[in-house]
């Protein structure tokens, strides 16, 4: 399994007959141009992981591309002109020799007075490996993960939050997502702390914005 971080939320995802874009998100237009997507999966509808405006055009460049969203994310999707399915907690699926399975359903609580969103995390297994993306929960563990792409900061999380999430999941490997707020200066603050505060035995896994790793 490859994997090419695209900024923010957006994660470019290869393996067996995939390429898979999770989350392209308004806080990043890495992913604007992608050609030969095989499928494109939403954790939830918030515009830092659907860009409603630009993924009908990624789309028309992709016409065998299938959409999977969390309902609201599908929705906003469809009201924009395109053909996205629904992504329920608990839907497992094979895309192409990667095996998919949905879980949690809520997104982290930003203010009560906001109510609570929709959200759901992506569990992606090829290669012997399996690569966990939440999305916007830092509530939902699930068992077996082998590499965790760690919201680093949010409006709905403290340090604390992202350190026990972290120790709660015990991944082999994990890497920094969700940083669009941050300056480089403090990006490199919470990445570290994280790192001192992660689990024995979890590795930090070095991915460059825009370069492939294989994981």
């Amino acid at each position: 399994m490859d994997i090419t971080w695209l900024g923010h939320s957006a994660l470019l995802v290869e393996a067996g007959r995939s390429r898979i874009l999770i989350d392209p998100g308004a806080y990043s237009d890495d992913w604007h141009g992608l050609t030969g997507l095989t499928h494109v999966l939403v954790t939830h509808v918030h515009p830092d992981h659907v860009d409603v405006e630009n993924v009908p055009a990624l789309l028309d460049a992709n016409p065998d591309a299938s959409v999977r969203a969390d309902a609201a994310a599908a929705e906003a999707l469809t009201k924009a002109g395109c053909d996205a399915e629904v992504l329920e907690t608990g839907t497992e699926a094979d895309l192409g020799g990667v095996s998919l399975r949905a879980v949690g359903g809520h997104h982290a609580c930003i203010h009560e007075d906001f109510g609570l969103n929709s959200n759901v995390g992506l569990l992606l297994r090829a290669d012997g490996t399996t690569l966990y993306h939440p999305g916007d929960d830092i509530s939902t563990v699930p068992d077996g993960v082998d590499v965790l792409a760690l919201p680093i900061i949010a409006p709905w999380s403290a340090l604390k939050d992202t350190a026990q999430f972290l120790r709660a999941v015990r991944p082999a490997r994990w890497f920094p997502i969700h940083d669009a707020i941050l300056s480089a200066t403090g990006r490199g603050l919470y990445v570290g702390r994280a790192g001192d505060l992660a689990p024995e035995g979890s590795e930090l896994l070095t991915v460059e914005r825009g370069t492939a790793t294989t994981l």
